[in-house]
């Protein structure tokens, strides 16, 4: 951004000394963070930011600290940045959507001295600055208040959260463990921006600080408030005043004394948090506008901000423009603003019940077979839907004009073309879930709309829309229509004026003797500095104004008409203005129907979305068959990941996937590093979610499970500034899925372990694995190097060992050459080839030669437990009738040796001795020296060693 724009900040003396002195008064701020507010102060017609928030918008809009300015003298002085307008709008946006910072708003009632906050904005409660954001966010943002009762040792959590597009207040109340699991789960359905809090000792408060750590590590704003504002005693009184009246069939009004959500007291002392927090009892305009709902978290999938992270839901800012890097992105073929929000909605809630699934899926399947709605629906009707949203709430804050009653106009004469287009779908299953979700409700809606579209076309003059005019017809009101006719006329005496001028100056009119409409002068006359010498000799003409494009003047008739016209255009303009409030006034009473639109329209743009995605990938996605919850299996045939199969220059690998109920429920998956466990278990996760958000899913063949929550713990990452280490972040989010996981959850684990030792790493893998099998016995599927894990299938039946294929070619310098096959096969793999990941990178030779040394060494010292593949492999190398004479041979030195020794009577190393003297007697020692004659010479250079560690390894044990 230029520093051009950037105003210049001219005070006199005395503003600037008075305002120095108010800004120094204030709380300093030390530095601009997460959750810190912003103070800036509106000028006359720019704004200004002071001491560090100068800075930082010095960095982060203009991205030079040259912009900054100092008021004041010496010590007093403050740096201080301007921002016109247009910057800060921009700014503004940025600061709430994408920083999530707080913005106060200062203004000056007299002269510059006095200052107050005159706007607030937050990024979950932006109503204040809407009329500054205009179009910017296309988000929902949604802010919650949360307050927490222990009783028992056990904690009930209550929440409300207020969405003021649709005008519902949103309560929930539920039992929550110490991690606050449901409360994660809430907020990513909910999709929320900021939090309040009652205001707490993060020393003494315990359960107050972990949800605040909880906030933050889902980058949500925290902001607290007085504990008073959690008292409940006027929440009654303000419920009804806020809320729409509740009709029973005899449309008698209830008492919101008796609605069953007035139970839930800790939900309702936060209900009573956030209203004081968004001011809606100031805004006459709310009361009887909302709707008090009730959040059930059992109706949608859980998920917590670990599984957001690891199925790549949204998209995030290290995402750049690609829009296949996140299935958000992937998915989002809408085109209307509120599609595009329903979709991020939808995917932060995928459904729980199978038959609200299948309806979402029959959808889908009707538009993927006929092409031609789909395409006239995306390439033509959904053009003229605008963000009906939006327009509410400009309708509703008294901001909308008539042009954006015409808008909604453009839109109702339209939805016809939508009801017909969607009828002339193919009879069958397709054709009645069509008729019910959408036809039926348009139709509805229309009938409805009838009065609206019948008083735009009386009222408004649509013709002049071919000119960007927005205007009501001269013929509607007599008034108007008699000012309209005088102003015609005074028109013709103006022309007529022109004319005589033009014969009596002797200037051709229009292309020597001009006519204008001045803003300054009105209606009047110009000519050329060089043609405006004949006005000399002419007496009745008055010149008004010499400039660049030539003199300006008029005569006594122009100037007369030109009074007259101003007059009545003002009146004209006026009575215009008191026409368009009232037309503006009754469209703004149709807003609860046209949310209603937007709600049906929103949702076709999804499902078309849908359709096209699984037309148009590089295979068609296919209907998933799904289960009833608690039943079924799932069976994946050829699945591939939405996102990867989407790149550019990728050839995806299907793989088949079977988690069958009993067993393989718990799928251990080995093999090479850059195999693609990794994408495996992930696209698992992401083909369930997208199943239950309604879409088709990217297989041959697809059977699932209804699952309740999918829970992840896939590369965490640490985070120095809030003291949490990498193998910290790893436990909590193990801990996580411990304690919220249930039969019917899935969980993917990538890597678990390795932020410790390997001694720690494993037996903590172990356990959880053992946890998870015995006492959850849901879906999971645990991605790990630890090969010994794949021991567990042989006391559980349910579990599974697959491993990613890799070919494996010696070649003749001594190397490895290896080949990632990315397919997932049945059994174990004996090695990760880490060094060879190392060698692709292109590591120093020296550094690689030295790694497959000491691995090798680490190899031969644990090999001779014969407990991994590759140890087992090496004992390939001898014959079943060598091993058989072997242990043969083993068996008769030891029945001798037993034979010779009195373990009682005899001191260990009389005993040992004894063993070395069996060894070298002539009856065994040629045979045990032709023995390690073949074993040695396998060895090669660390033979010795070797040796060495054999005997102390059995000699000890023996002595013990």
């Amino acid at each position: 951004m230029a520093p051009s724009t950037n105003p210049d900040l001219n005070l006199d003396k005395s503003d600037e000394v008075g305002f120095v002195s108010f800004f120094k008064s204030l709380p300093v701020s030390e530095h601009v963070t997460t959750s810190s507010v912003i103070r800036i102060f509106e000028r006359a017609d720019f704004y200004t930011a002071h001491g560090q928030d100068a800075f930082f918008i010095a960095d982060h809009v203009y991205r030079t600290t040259s912009v900054i300015k100092y008021l004041g003298n010496g010590s007093n002085a403050i740096p201080s940045v301007t921002m016109s307008t247009a910057v800060f709008r921009g700014f503004l946006k940025e600061a709430l959507v994408d920083l999530g910072l707080k913005v106060d708003i200062y203004s000056s009632a007299v002269g510059g001295r006095s200052w107050k906050i005159t706007r607030q904005a937050s990024p979950g409660n932006i109503q204040a600055v809407e009329d500054l954001i205009a179009g910017n966010i296309d988000i929902n943002p949604v802010v919650i208040a949360t307050k927490v009762q222990v009783k028992n040792d056990q904690r009930t959590v209550g929440v409300c959260f207020i969405d003021t597009n649709m005008h519902q207040i949103g309560i929930s109340e539920f039992i929550d463990n110490e991690v606050f699991s449901n409360l994660e789960s809430l907020i990513i359905q909910l999709g929320v921006k900021e939090c309040i809090l009652p205001s707490f000792d993060s020393s003494k408060d315990f359960d107050l600080n972990k949800i605040a750590s909880l906030m933050e590590r889902c980058d949500i704003v925290i902001s607290e408030r007085p504990a008073k504002d959690f008292h409940t005693r006027d929440i009654e009184q303000d419920l009804t005043r806020l809320l729409s009246p509740v009709s029973q069939d005899d449309d008698q009004e209830i008492s919101v004394a008796v609605l069953p959500q007035m139970e839930l007291t800790v939900a309702l002392a936060s209900t009573a948090s956030l209203i004081k927090y968004l001011s809606l009892m100031n805004e006459v305009s709310n009361h009887g506008l909302y709707q008090l709902v009730q959040h059930d978290l059992g109706q949608y999938m859980r998920l917590d901000s670990s599984a957001l992270r690891a199925l790549n839901l949204m998209p995030s800012a290290r995402d750049g423009s690609s829009k296949t890097n996140s299935l958000f992105g992937l998915l989002n073929k809408c085109k209307t603003a509120a599609g595009t929000r329903l979709l991020g909605q939808w995917l932060k809630q995928p459904l729980m019940d199978v038959a609200e699934i299948e309806k979402r899926h029959v959808l889908v399947e009707a538009m993927i077979a006929d092409s031609g709605v789909r395409q006239s629906l995306q390439e033509d009707l959904f053009k003229v839907v605008p963000d009906l949203n939006k327009l509410t709430r400009k309708f509703l804050r008294g901001a909308a004009k008539l042009e954006d009653v015409v808008r909604v106009y453009q839109m109702i004469i339209r939805l016809p073309d939508f009801v017909n287009l969607l009828s002339s779908i193919s009879e069958g299953p397709h054709k009645a879930a069509v008729e019910e979700i959408y036809i039926n409700r348009l139709n509805v809606h229309l009938d409805n709309l009838l009065k609206l579209q019948e008083l735009v076309e009386t009222t408004v003059d649509l013709e002049a829309l071919d000119n960007h005019e927005f205007i009501i017809k001269a013929d509607f009101d007599e008034k108007l229509q008699d000012i309209k006719g005088r102003l015609d006329q005074l028109k013709e005496s103006i022309a007529l004026a022109h004319l005589e001028t033009s014969e009596d100056l002797g200037m051709e009119a229009d292309k020597k003797l001009k006519l204008e409409h001045h803003h300054v002068f009105g209606w009047c006359m110009r000519l050329t500095r060089t043609d405006a010498g004949c006005l000399r000799s002419k007496s009745g003409y008055t010149e008004l104004s010499t400039q660049k494009a030539g003199v300006y003047f008029t005569s006594r008739a122009l100037k007369e008409a030109s009074i007259e016209f101003e007059d009545l255009n003002n009146e004209y303009s006026l009575t215009q203005a008191n026409l368009v409030k009232e037309v503006v006034s009754i469209a703004s009473t149709y807003c609860p129907l046209l949310e209603k639109i937007s709600l049906v329209l929103s949702h076709l743009d999804v499902i078309v979305s849908f359709a096209h995605v699984s037309v148009f990938a590089p295979i068609e996605y296919v209907r998933p068959k799904m289960s009833a919850r608690g039943s079924g299996n799932t069976i994946l045939k050829e699945a591939r990941h939405p996102c990867m199969e989407a790149q550019d220059d990728i050839t995806f690998i299907p793989n088949d996937v079977n988690l069958i109920r009993g067993s393989s429920e718990f799928l251990i998956i080995t093999g090479p590093n850059m195999g693609g466990k990794s994408t495996f278990i992930r696209q698992i996760g992401v083909i369930a979610l997208m199943a239950q958000a309604g879409c088709f899913v990217p297989c041959t063949e697809a059977e699932l499970s209804i699952y309740d929550s999918v829970l992840a713990r896939v590369g965490a990452g640490d985070s120095q500034l809030k003291g949490v280490s990498t193998f910290m972040a790893e436990m909590l989010e193990t801990a996580t899925i411990l304690k919220s996981a249930t039969r019917e959850s899935l969980i993917v684990i990538d890597e678990l372990g390795r932020g410790t030792s390997t001694y720690d790493g494993f037996g903590l893998a172990w356990a959880i694995s053992e946890h998870i099998i015995e006492n959850i016995g849901c879906s999971s599927m645990f991605a790990t190097h630890f090969h010994e894990l794949t021991a567990l299938s042989k006391t559980h039946p349910a579990v599974s060992n697959l491993h990613v294929a890799a070919h494996i070619e010696d070649t003749e310098d001594a190397s490895t050459d290896i080949t990632l096959l990315y397919k997932v096969e049945e059994g174990i793999s004996d090695q990760s080839f880490g060094i060879h990941v190392a060698e692709v990178v292109n590591f120093p030779s020296k550094v690689v030669l030295m790694a497959k040394r000491k691995a090798a060494e680490l190899e031969d010292y644990g090999g001779m437990e014969l407990d991994s593949a590759h140890a087992k492999k090496k004992l390939h190398k001898y014959t079943n009738e060598e091993i058989k004479s072997g242990n043969e041979l083993l068996r008769s030195v030891l029945k001798k040796w037993a034979d010779s020794v009195d373990i009682i009577a005899e001191s260990p190393d009389v005993i040992v001795q004894k063993l070395n003297d069996v060894m070298e007697s002539d009856e065994f020692k040629s045979q045990i020296d032709s023995y390690l004659k073949r074993s040695t010479s396998q060895l090669g250079e660390h033979e010795e060693q070797r040796e060495q560690w054999i005997k102390s390894r059995y000699l000890d044990d023996v002595s013990v």
